[in-house]
């Protein structure tokens, strides 16, 4: 790791959710910051340049599908990793964020906590190298 800490960015609703990943993610060295809605995390994402967002698809005032597409058509965002995360199961809905630019899809039903950190770092990894 480099001597500043990685910024992973979150765009989810829930606040539980949040709280979860802040504490996980903060004590294990990454600057965590987060977002309750797609217009948000995209002025956040713009702003604050992330090293990985974490994504959710539902959300409010811009969903997750249209965070990712204006994301990676913008030449400044379009190689920050993404992971959704997300209550969207549909073979439909991981096939289009996949080929919407997202680096993994995890299904929140389906993956532990240290499931998404292992992630998180496993794309993080995949940065520096």
């Amino acid at each position: 790791m480099s001597k500043e800490n990685p910024k992973v960015l979150m765009i989810e609703e829930d606040r539980f959710l949040r709280k979860i990943y802040r504490d996980k993610l903060s004590r294990l060295g990454f600057d965590f910051f987060e977002a309750t809605n797609g217009e948000e995390g995209l002025n956040k994402i713009i702003a604050e340049k992330p090293d990985l967002v974490i994504l959710d698809l539902i959300l409010p005032r811009k969903n997750g599908f249209d965070v990712l597409i204006d994301m990676k058509s913008n030449k400044n965002t379009e190689n920050i990793p993404v992971i959704i995360l997300s209550n969207l199961g549909q073979e439909s809905d991981i096939q289009r964020g996949l080929s919407l630019g997202a680096e993994a899809y995890l299904i929140k039903t389906e993956v532990s906590l240290s499931g998404v950190v292992d992630q998180v770092r496993e794309q993080l990894a995949k940065i520096k190298t």
